[in-house]
């Protein structure tokens, strides 16, 4: 009789074991929760880019020329095709015109009409700022209107300006506009006396 007590004692649930392993179980799992939200897993791509003003410069959509921007902060860099980094600026992209206006989307080619290539200001540098435009290759000699917009993005979208500059031909550089920015971002003397900035080394 004792016997069969003592196998049930050593077969049956013991409540304090089980609370217990309840209790283990539940402190493993809060302890995983912690770990996920301290340290949250990665989202590729997920890139927080500041911009302080946005110089957008856009001719004709479908139009074949090739139009350059030009940018020179307050410090003489100088933002181009071939040196997209410069300082706080940042050139997106250079649109050739019709060049590089093809692309493949599921197997089929389509065709981006749009021609526009953005300068970001990603912060906040004193001085002097020019914006030039420069007609580098044509496939029609023709004459090429060109949209040159910079708008200050914070604290609010505020546009600093807009105009159109016309380019008559292939080698043509404009300024289309010139301003300086303080340490608080506060924009003056805006202007668009001809500074020239393109270089030989194209």
């Amino acid at each position: 009789m004792s016997s069969g007590r003592r196998m049930r004692r050593n077969y049956g649930q013991d409540p304090f074991t089980d609370m217990l392993f309840n209790i283990l179980l539940v402190l493993s799992l809060l302890f995983a929760m912690a770990l996920v939200f301290i340290n949250p897993p990665a989202k590729d791509g997920n890139i927080n880019l500041k911009a302080e003003f946005l110089i957008t410069v856009t001719w004709p959509d479908n139009d074949p020329n090739d139009i350059d921007t030009w940018v020179q902060d307050g410090s003489n860099r100088v933002c181009w095709y071939k040196a997209r980094d410069e300082g706080l600026m940042h050139l997106d992209r250079d649109d050739r015109g019709a060049l590089n206006d093809k692309l493949m989307l599921n197997g089929k080619e389509i065709v981006n009409p749009l021609n526009q290539e953005v300068v970001t200001l990603r912060g906040v540098e004193p001085g002097e700022y020019t914006v030039n435009v420069h007609y580098y290759k044509s496939d029609n000699q023709k004459a090429v209107p060109v949209t040159v917009q910079v708008v200050k993005v914070n604290p609010k979208a505020e546009v600093v300006f807009y105009g159109t500059v016309n380019l008559d031909r292939p080698g043509e550089e404009k300024t289309a506009v010139r301003f300086t920015l303080n340490s608080s971002g506060n924009v003056s003397d805006v202007n668009t006396q001809f500074k020239p900035m393109v270089r030989g080394d194209k």
